[in-house]
């Protein structure tokens, strides 16, 4: 019963004390494998969930691919695994996921011939207003629009593995919106980036069930890690931080879900869900956000639409 009351809280469930007490259910034999065989490309992998997954990975014997926006900050991540795991595989490769001409190119040029896994890892959550320069408001374009160019780029690649998987990694403070593409760029409102991400995070497990519907042969899944200590959450929620740092979890605790989604053999074929605790959660807790899920397929088709757009851009620049 005090389990059960302490996971309908959220700071009871979504801290470190939560996360030990799931871990309780977890069953050992789910990571008792080898990915040696496996590739899986990251983005966002040079700090916090995305540097904790592929450390997890790469232990488990995968050739692991770091897609990151910045050199520098890719390179360190790159030694700092090679140091800790001096058997792993691990690559860098420059990625800036929020332009859909950097993806495509990466993955036109680049990108492995077979893709077993890939982790839309990267997010942000800027505090002010700002757009990329194909005019796409940024969090939007890093959070939403490059993981679903991404995605649908590497489908071809992702369709060669004999187990293909997608890994959305969302955020439980999506939970408190419904998904309302009515001003997306926000253009007609005073920005708010802690909504804006809310909202790109809805977007992201509202995608997720969408992929699950429209490619079947893939395994789509999307999960949120609860509230974890990460150089992201330090910078752009300082005052969050601030008062709940004791209490928050690892990035490795955070990364655990991620890990197993990637990894765990029983899981293949359970596409749509959306993760907790190698648990599935609701998509939705409060009254009236699931009404916005009505418009999953205009923000599928917006989505498309960008994608198309910056293709004609391009080409005819």
């Amino acid at each position: 019963m005090l389990d059960w009351l302490l996971d309908r809280s959220v700071v009871f469930n979504f801290d470190r004390n939560g996360f030990k007490r799931h871990a309780k259910g977890f069953l050992p034999s789910d990571l008792d494998v080898d990915l040696s065989e496996r590739t899986v490309l990251v983005t966002g992998a040079n700090s916090g969930l995305g540097f904790e997954a592929c450390r997890g990975l790469g232990a488990l014997g995968a050739r692991v691919i770091l897609l990151c926006r910045n050199a520098a900050r890719g390179r360190e991540a790159l030694h700092r695994l090679e140091a800790a795991s001096p058997g792993g595989r691990f690559e860098l490769e420059l990625l800036d996921v929020s332009l859909i001409a950097d993806v495509e190119r990466y993955v036109a040029e680049r990108a492995p011939q077979v893709v077993d896994v890939l982790i839309n890892n990267a997010g942000v959550l800027p505090s002010q207003r700002e757009e990329t320069s194909e005019g796409v408001e940024r969090c939007f374009a890093t959070n939403v629009l490059g993981p679903f160019a991404l995605t649908r780029a590497l489908l071809p690649k992702l369709r060669c593995a004999d187990d293909p998987r997608v890994i959305h990694v969302s955020s439980g403070g999506m939970y408190s919106v419904g998904l309302d593409l009515s001003d997306w760029q926000w253009t007609r409102r005073d920005y708010d980036g802690t909504k804006a991400y809310a909202m790109t995070k809805r977007a992201e497990v509202a995608l997720n069930e969408l992929w699950a519907n429209r490619q079947p042969w893939l395994t789509s899944s999307a999960m949120h890690p609860g509230w974890a200590d990460t150089p992201a959450v330090a910078s752009s929620l300082p005052r969050f931080h601030q008062l709940t740092q004791r209490i928050l979890r690892t990035p490795a605790q955070g990364a655990d879900t991620v890990v197993w989604l990637a990894a765990c053999a029983r899981l293949r074929g359970a596409s749509g869900c959306f993760w907790f605790d190698r648990e599935c959660a609701p998509t939705h807790v409060f009254p009236g956000t699931a009404r916005g899920d009505r418009q999953a397929v205009a923000l599928w088709q917006l989505c498309e639409e960008l994608c198309a757009r910056a293709r004609r851009h391009r080409t005819a620049g």
